[in-house]
């Protein structure tokens, strides 16, 4: 085993403090990565003050991992010490069920594992996460990142720019298509940048007008604003596709009635308590879907890598020290954030 330190919730009341915790040695396929940044996600929120009653205590949040790699294992062929490196949302999975043979890990039928809180369905030991300086992970699940510059924000893209491009990818997102994008925050800022360079219309909606600019910045061709039925009205039966992004329970028949014929729209936000059950109404009569995604696989997530550095696409960041973490989640819960905060880790060991 070996020392590692990092910031933890003891329990949901708690807010996030020093801790010092082992991680194991480096087997023969591992590889060992100093983290040098950690994006914060609402889901590192919802964990550490158990919102979705699964946590596993002491939580160390973090799964947007960008870092150099220190250490591998004797079989590890694919990294080397002093490569850059990423860990996203799971660090393993079971690798037998139809789900991990297809690439899916993701929706592994026996519990993925989660980069902290443990196996997805519970029942094993509990892991630790980004949000310390270093972490050891199976060669299968490491990343790599072929980005030049601005690692920092190119963490994000571990969890948001996932979450967002599986599905964009899942149902063929690409040129001549209008897509629309529900709210601007953390996911929906990735979400126009990379429907935006697939080739799509993006159309953002947002309750807040203030946005409006911000949105044709990254990419959208046109804002609409939710609340303002005129505007909403002009776009019915017009989306061949629509990403919900909001992590708030809120109306959704509004966003299905926008669908074309056969259209979907997928959820990606994880609300703490369940939305308002839909109409029948608006899904029967255009034969409209509504759908869910989780993040990808590790295929599919090294695909997204590759495509944003192509495309020269990373996240809007707001860097952060480590110490002011908990402020940070008192600002996150006021979407006072454009668009991710960012731990420089290098700021773990100071006073």
């Amino acid at each position: 085993m070996s020392n590692s330190i990092g910031y933890a919730a003891l329990d949901p009341s708690a807010p996030l403090a020093p801790y010092s915790f082992s991680r194991r040695e480096v087997g023969p396929n591992d590889v060992r990565i100093e983290i040098l940044f950690c994006g914060v996600c609402h889901s590192d929120l919802h964990t550490a003050r158990n919102e979705w009653n699964n946590t596993l205590y002491p939580s160390v949040p973090g799964h947007e991992i960008a870092g150099r790699v220190s250490a591998v294992g004797a079989n590890v062929s694919k990294f080397k010490a002093g490569d850059i490196a990423g860990v996203g949302c799971l660090v393993d999975s079971c690798r037998t069920c139809s789900s991990c043979g297809e690439g899916l890990e993701q929706y592994c039928e026996n519990g993925f594992v989660g980069t902290y809180n443990g196996p997805a369905f519970g029942g094993g030991e509990n892991t630790l996460g980004g949000y310390s300086d270093n972490i050891v992970v199976d060669e299968k699940y490491v990343l790599r990142i072929n980005h030049t510059d601005n690692l920092a924000a190119v963490a994000p893209l571990l969890c948001a720019g996932i979450t967002t491009y599986s599905p964009l990818r899942q149902w063929k997102v690409g040129p001549g298509q209008k897509v629309g994008v529900v709210g601007l925050g953390g996911l929906g800022h990735m979400a126009v940048k990379i429907a935006n360079a697939m080739g799509a219309k993006v159309v953002l909606f947002t309750t807040s007008p203030d946005k409006r600019e911000d949105a044709l910045r990254l990419g959208a061709s046109e804002v609409v604003v939710s609340k303002n039925k005129e505007e909403m009205a002009a776009h019915v039966n017009s989306f061949d596709f629509i990403l919900n992004t909001v992590a708030a329970p809120h109306n959704l028949d509004a966003f299905v009635n926008l669908l074309k014929r056969d259209a979907t729209m997928t959820l990606v936000g994880a609300p703490a308590s369940p939305h308002p059950s839909p109409s029948v109404f608006g899904l029967i009569f255009k034969r409209r879907r509504i759908a869910g995604s989780l993040i990808g696989g590790i295929a599919e997530t090294q695909e997204m890598l590759d495509f944003c550095a192509e495309h020269g696409i990373v996240s809007d960041i707001e860097m952060i020290r480590m110490q002011d973490i908990n402020e940070a989640y008192e600002r996150m819960l006021k979407s006072d954030v454009k668009y991710r905060f960012v731990i420089d880790m290098a700021t773990l060991k100071q006073a």
